[in-house]
């Protein structure tokens, strides 16, 4: 499908360490070494992602590997860089070095400002569908930054809501045909294998059109009264 390239989308601009911040918005972790050097890991659930992610992170000059976690998640993880001390200073609350067993040491950095590129390295490492709608997985040991990651999304027209407390995960959820293709013309195409994971968007089905009666016909009716279009948009806006 043809996209007008966006300003904020993944393809509006070069490939860039700063991309890799997108993973610290879910599940990613960034672990720093005094002041010199810093980690950045993520468990993901499918080879795929693991493998994309790492390609990912070798375009934008960090080298990254895939391993297999003791419980069989694939990981990626870097080696300590210089040039991921950044993401660390900015990412880490003061006086942490990296993630705890109940506890991944992230704030949102103040003023952060997502872009399509971390967009897609979000949605490559955590996007999924769900049964009413896309969902961007959130960090389950950073539940203090669901609400302004929620915020961060807004300004790029990717108005979401978060999942309750009874979800098995936390997420983000997208519903609705313009958030969906504004969601799909920020972070681009799927590559190859993430196709099942990626946003999709819902169809107009011939079978959920009202029929058009003989009576419609005469009286110049066109499958439903503005009153069901309107009511639709409604429901589409409020998600």
């Amino acid at each position: 499908m043809d996209r007008t390239i966006s300003l904020f989308s993944a393809e509006a601009s070069g490939p860039g360490v700063a991309d890799l911040a997108g993973l610290l918005c879910c599940q990613g972790q960034i672990t720093g070494f005094g002041r010199t050097a810093a980690r950045l890991s993520v468990n993901v659930d499918e080879q795929w992602r693991a493998r994309v992610l790492a390609r990912e992170c070798r375009r934008r000059g960090a080298d990254a590997q895939v391993a297999v976690r003791e419980c069989g998640r694939p990981q990626v993880r870097t080696s300590f860089r210089v040039d991921l001390l950044p993401l660390s200073v900015q990412w880490l609350r003061r006086g942490c070095s990296g993630p705890s067993e109940d506890d991944s040491g992230k704030a949102l950095p103040e003023g952060f400002r997502l872009s399509g590129a971390m967009l897609r390295m979000w949605a490559l490492a955590a996007g999924r569908q769900g049964p009413s709608g896309y969902l961007l997985g959130m960090d389950p040991l950073a539940p203090h930054l669901h609400d302004d990651l929620l915020a961060a999304l807004a300004p790029l027209g990717v108005h979401a809501r978060l999942l309750g407390p009874k979800a098995e995960e936390p997420a983000a959820r997208l519903t609705g045909r313009r958030r969906l293709d504004g969601l799909l013309e920020l972070i681009g195409e799927a590559p190859a294998g993430a196709e099942d994971a990626w946003p999709e968007l819902p169809e107009l089905r011939e079978e959920t059109r009202p029929e058009r009666t003989e009576g419609d016909s005469r009286r110049g009716g066109g499958g439903g009264s503005p009153l069901q279009y309107l009511l639709g948009d409604v429901l589409e806006a409020v998600g």
